[in-house]
């Protein structure tokens, strides 16, 4: 094999597969992307096994071959370099690197080592059409509500529950907080659709989802789900399990409305919880006619507290809360005004954007 390849379009490639290569493991392989160049077309792959990833890349093909190359370092020297790259192949083990007046001789590994893309059966393949914008924005609303190592394996990944009504539901829970998102879709299913994936791969997924509206294809087998992305492919396991019954954790009976502004109930829990306890962030909120009060107290370092101007004219109630988990809310929340819905001291609390029922959150409060 032997390719030129502008730097930049080396650089840009290398470094979408940098968080999927692994990093710790013991397979070496897995450190290692393979670049196939072909006149046809060329493309790199990189998995860790859970998550894969197969891109475009655009090479000067002089030598048609495949290589599985070290991708942390070539894409260190890559980082470092200016203009046109040679990559040229002594055999399977070594690969000579060329730029300028710059060599480098890299050990690589056996392109026949490198694991098998998965296949999709097509007897048991499901397929969906979503709308990128749709997707990136779903994802951005429920990611940081997913557990992140839970012993219930199923809370540490986004739920994707695809209804025979036109409805995309993207959940996300640890258990303390919990996100929904509905979303309109264009298709109409015959049999609704549950899948889970795990926090790192939708992750990884929404660095390729832009605010454009363009297709993104959903290939669903049975362990695996392809997400096609104009010409990259995105493919990831499915998480086996069951999800909670994330409809009957949202409060439907939660009639007291507290409306308060969002940037100043965010600065307010910021300037308190500087305060609290550091792995609790517990924090006190007073709700009263007109007026929230937030506040804690942590023997080792003082007291805090501050005052917000509300909307409610419901029973004075008092409620402890994670400050982060609120922040988290509050921070993908677009609205200017928040919706509170409050029941009792101890019960859920379930935060909704003004004038919108298409999000919805679910906070716990915690006991003091």
């Amino acid at each position: 094999m032997k390719v030129k390849v502008d730097r930049n379009e080396l650089l840009k490639k290398l470094s979408d597969i940098q968080n999927i290569v692994e990093k710790r493991n013991t397979m070496p392989v897995l450190n290692n992307f393979l670049l196939s160049a072909e006149s046809a077309g060329s493309s790199i792959t990189a998995t860790d096994l859970e998550t894969a990833l197969k891109e475009p890349i655009e090479l000067s093909v002089l030598e048609e071959g495949k290589m599985c190359i070290p991708a942390k370092k070539l894409f260190e020297i890559a980082r470092e370099m200016d203009g046109e790259i040679v990559l040229e192949s002594a055999d399977n083990q070594w690969i000579k690197i060329k730029c300028g007046k710059s060599h480098f001789r890299l050990a690589c590994i056996s392109p026949d080592e490198f694991p098998v893309w998965p296949s999709i059966s097509s007897d048991e393949a499901r397929s969906v059409e979503l709308d990128s914008a749709m997707l990136l924005d779903a994802i951005e609303k429920t990611l940081y509500a997913a557990g992140e190592s839970d012993t219930r394996y199923v809370l540490n990944g986004l739920l994707f529950h695809l209804k025979t009504d036109q409805i995309l539901n993207v959940v996300g829970t640890d258990g303390h907080r919990l996100a929904l998102s509905q979303k309109k879709i264009a298709e109409t299913l015959d049999e609704e659709i549950k899948i889970i994936l795990s926090r790192k791969s939708v992750s990884e997924l929404r660095r390729f989802l832009d605010e454009e509206q363009k297709p993104v294809k959903l290939t669903i087998g049975k362990n695996h789900v392809l997400f096609s992305v104009g010409s990259i492919q995105f493919l990831t396991r499915l998480i086996e399990g069951t999800y909670p019954n994330y409809e009957q954790v949202i409060p439907s009976d939660n009639n007291k409305d507290l409306g308060v502004g969002r940037d100043a109930f965010s600065k307010a829990l910021k300037i308190v919880s500087i305060l609290s306890k550091e792995r609790s962030s517990a924090v006190k909120v007073d709700f009263n006619p007109d007026v929230m009060v937030i506040s804690t107290s942590n023997p080792d370092l003082g007291d805090a507290k501050d005052e917000i101007a509300v909307t409610y004219s419901g029973d004075a109630m008092t409620i402890a809360f994670n400050a982060r988990y609120l922040l988290d809310v509050l921070g993908v929340m677009e609205s200017k005004t928040i919706t509170l819905k409050l029941n009792e001291a101890l019960s859920p609390v379930l935060l909704m954007e003004e004038d919108r029922t298409d999000y919805k959150c679910v906070v716990m409060p915690m006991r003091l």
